[in-house]
């Protein structure tokens, strides 16, 4: 279940400083910190986390994954942020307030790692 490499990228990605920040919002340490960041990899839906794999310039999101940028991204990522959270939240049992606002630093890395992947 999930995308190990992608979660390992996404922690890689995000370094020990911002997993403390991430942390710090949560209200937790460094190790719920990256179950939440691997709960959340694991909850995206499959055509954002597909993107990871796919070729430059194939499609993903309904054909936007390579054009996705500005507003556009911001209104993507507003559309999952409440699924997600909420899946997040009942598996690791931390409040879903928290891990919304969580998401708001986590998904922009997620997003950047996959097209960091991408460009591969």
């Amino acid at each position: 279940m999930g995308d190990e490499a992608l979660r390992k990228d996404v922690l890689d990605e995000l370094g020990e400083d911002r997993i403390q920040e991430l942390a710090g919002e949560l209200g937790t340490d460094s190790d719920g910190a990256k179950q939440v960041v691997e709960a959340t990899v694991d909850a995206l839906p499959e055509d954002l986390t597909g993107a990871a794999a796919a070729p430059a310039g194939a499609v993903g999101l309904g054909g936007l994954g390579a054009g996705l940028g500005g507003g556009l991204l911001s209104g993507v990522l507003g559309k999952v942020t409440g699924p997600v959270a909420k899946a997040v939240a009942k598996k690791t049992g931390l409040p879903e307030a928290s891990v919304a606002r969580a998401l708001e630093l986590l998904l922009p890395v997620v997003m950047t790692t996959i097209a960091k992947r991408r460009r591969r």
